[in-house]
């Protein structure tokens, strides 16, 4: 239990030092890829994601993920607490490592950049405030990727000679499906799709010495990225389970 702990949290670590850091370049002032945009900041999102994936194994990196393979039964329920928590703190040890990698930055950014948008390096926030909807928004999005994930986790089964090239090449399908979602879906809410994500850079952004700081928006944070993952993971496990078999 101990290595899967350390494994979650190092693997979202990881996933988290991909996307922070990728949105510390393309916002903060006199860094290399400033104003590079929103498929510059997608695509290395869902790389970082393949590279955790290939990196750290048969991790989740993502409690919304824990929780779907609860449903499944293929974890027990007691395990969901804790995975979720390890990756949460890995999620804020991301954060704060890229917090340090572009300080200078950072602090070279004060009073040249909007300090929502410097949260927004952090978390996820809508395109347009509108509870309800930013709700359904990104439970919509995580339904598909879970169920996308399951089903890309259910075609590598089988003998393993046979489809061992097949599962060596999950970790990119489910990268580009990543990419995918981001492309697709992402405009309305950011498409957190995982608390550890928002929430532990959240967290990080909360504690962090940065100067003229915004508001860190709990509400949105907790209802939009931090609850309705949960529900569009066990949607999509009940889901797959039925239709699919899985």
């Amino acid at each position: 239990m101990e290595h899967q702990l350390l494994a979650e949290f190092m693997g979202t670590a990881l996933m988290i030092i991909f996307g922070i850091g990728v949105h510390c370049d393309d916002t903060l002032v006199n860094t290399k890829y400033n104003g590079t945009g929103h498929i510059f900041a997608i695509t290395t999102w869902s790389f970082g994601i393949t590279v955790s994936l290939y990196l750290f194994g048969d991790v989740c990196i993502n409690p919304a993920m824990v929780v779907a393979q609860a449903v499944l039964g293929n974890i027990s329920w007691a395990k969901v607490v804790p995975i979720s928590l390890a990756e949460l703190a890995g999620g804020f040890f991301g954060a704060v490592i890229m917090w340090f990698c572009y300080a200078d930055h950072f602090k070279a950014s004060v009073g040249k950049i909007d300090p929502v948008r410097i949260r927004n390096i952090f978390s996820t926030t809508p395109g347009i405030r509108n509870l309800p909807r930013n709700f359904f928004c990104e439970f919509f999005a995580t339904f598909v990727f879970i169920a996308g994930i399951l089903g890309i986790l259910n075609a590598c089964k089988g003998p393993a000679a046979m489809l061992a090239p097949i599962a060596m090449l999950a970790p990119i399908a489910i990268g580009l499906l990543v990419w995918a979602i981001g492309m697709g879906m992402g405009g309305t809410t950011g498409f957190a799709m995982n608390l550890a994500r928002d929430m532990g850079p959240r967290l990080a952004h909360a504690v962090l010495p940065i100067e003229n700081k915004a508001d860190n928006d709990w509400q949105y944070g907790i209802l939009v990225p931090g609850i309705a993952p949960f529900f569009g993971a066990a949607a999509a496990a009940i889901f797959m389970r039925g239709f699919f078999n899985i």
